[in-house]
């Protein structure tokens, strides 16, 4: 296809994933209370300032004349890029596949299938740990103080730990995608190794609020089991990389051409006497 051509499909496509997501976000803002129910569950709420005295529950409320319509329209919109995907996901796919080998086609369903599970399984492990990080973060609260929590706050902090915890979970899914393409090979992976436990953990501290280790080893123990995977994965592959490149390129992937200079033997050199009555000089028209 021409420039134009791709640069046509290419509107196609946008345009198509653009109307997936309005449609699912509209749809989603009749649902928009029910959804910030839902992720304001971790947060203990109280009835009064009385209850909320030192810490143990919390008021959330809007706190400015334009906050439950912000608020309403942002979880409408999540929630529309998030229903909506599987579209714009398969819209992205449909435009990069003509271009991709048979086996690199095989690589990305393998990717895809395996990085929404993760991600799933990091979101919904950080809804279960953030009662904890809230209560936490309550407790320090000092007595004949209330707290009074905004609900677009609250809302910021519940989806920022879903997209990290749902985020730390593709990090070895990431390695083996470098791993497959030659980027980085299974032995140096394993020579990372303590760096890369060390750096999970004080990544876990840091992204789990809490002063128990309980929410840090939720999230840093299931990282580095999938770290250790990955690391395992890779050098199976690159063991599988070498026969398999011993055996010569497949059907669909160009050989490597050789540039070893050859020589072409002895030349003859034309001469006078062997040019013909209508040459000149010896040579030719073309000469």
């Amino acid at each position: 296809m021409p420039l134009v051509e791709h640069l046509r499909e290419l509107r196609n496509r946008l345009g198509k994933a653009v109307i997936a997501i309005v449609l699912v976000t509209i749809a989603a803002v009749f649902y928009s209370e029910q959804l910030m129910q839902f992720l304001a569950d971790p947060v203990p709420k109280c009835d009064d300032f009385r209850n909320s005295d030192g810490g143990n529950c919390a008021i959330v409320s809007f706190n400015t004349l334009t906050s439950p319509f912000t608020t309403t329209i942002k979880v409408s919109l999540m929630a529309g890029l998030i229903i909506s995907s599987p579209v714009w996901l398969y819209q992205l796919w449909a435009f990069i596949a003509p271009g991709l080998h048979r086996h690199e086609k095989k690589y990305t369903y393998i990717f895809v299938s395996a990085a929404v599970p993760l991600f799933a399984g990091g979101a919904y492990l950080a809804y279960v740990i953030l009662p904890i990080s809230v209560k936490v973060l309550l407790s320090l609260t000092p007595g004949g103080s209330a707290n009074i929590l905004s609900l677009d706050e609250v809302l910021d902090f519940t989806i920022r730990m879903v997209l990290i915890f749902g985020l730390a979970f593709e990090l070895p899914l990431l390695l083996i995608m470098l791993n497959m393409v030659g980027i980085v090979s299974g032995g140096r992976m394993a020579g990372w190794w303590r760096g890369v436990v060390m750096g999970v953990f004080v990544f876990g501290a840091i992204a789990t609020p809490t002063t128990d280790p309980v929410g840090m080893l939720a999230l840093s123990g299931p990282i580095v089991v999938l770290y250790f995977f990955a690391v395992a994965f890779s050098l199976l592959n690159d063991k599988r990389r070498a026969r398999k490149e011993a055996l010569g390129p497949g059907d669909d992937e160009a050989s490597e051409l050789d540039l070893t200079p050859e020589s072409v033997g002895p030349v003859e050199p034309v001469t006078a006497a062997r040019a013909l009555p209508e040459q000149a000089h010896g040579y030719d028209d073309v000469t």
